[in-house]
């Protein structure tokens, strides 16, 4: 059985840091995440797609940290806010993330720091079901910074995330 800590457990980065470099892949699977607005990097007309195993082959990281939406200590598998932007030349303005039934949130690129937020794509080692919040969940390791831990931030925390617009 698969048991941690309910504080944070640990952050990792499993891929090289050059990734943001490389030019975009061609989505092969199910698209789960359209990025589009204001981005250097496309995979298609106006638009960044990503199918699942393309955000697993982005640097990865993970946190135990619990939330105000569920029981005690999870682990969260993503790719970071920032890895993802800076992986599509993204460095300032204000993300509009979209959920599946079309609730949004705005979330400034400030946020994306290293060590803040990640696109999750597995909670406790598994993928996130659209009944489980997923299959993407912008989530903060809130128990890892107070700051994290207020009602600004818990707004941003969209899950059923689908798409994202990049303002200037």
């Amino acid at each position: 059985m698969f048991k941690v800590p309910h504080h944070l457990l640990a952050v990792c980065v499993l891929a090289a840091p050059a990734f943001a470099e490389e030019p975009l892949q061609t989505p092969t699977g199910e698209v789960l995440l359209t990025v589009t607005g204001a981005i250097e990097k496309t995979n298609t007309d106006g638009a960044a797609l990503f199918d699942l195993q393309m955000l697993e082959g982005m640097p990865s990281t993970e946190f135990e940290t619990e939330t105000i939406w569920t029981m005690g200590g999870q682990v969260f598998m993503g790719v970071e806010l920032g890895d993802l932007l800076s992986a599509l030349g993204v460095e300032e303005g204000t993300l509009t993330a979209t959920a599946i039934n079309d609730y949004s949130v705005e979330i400034p690129v400030s946020d994306a720091v290293e060590g803040g937020p990640i696109v999750a794509y597995s909670l406790n080692g598994a993928p996130m079901s659209v009944r489980d919040k997923g299959p993407l969940w912008v989530v903060y390791p809130y128990d890892s910074d107070e700051d994290y831990q207020s009602e600004v931030i818990y707004s941003r925390s969209i899950w059923q995330l689908d798409r994202i617009v990049v303002e200037d």
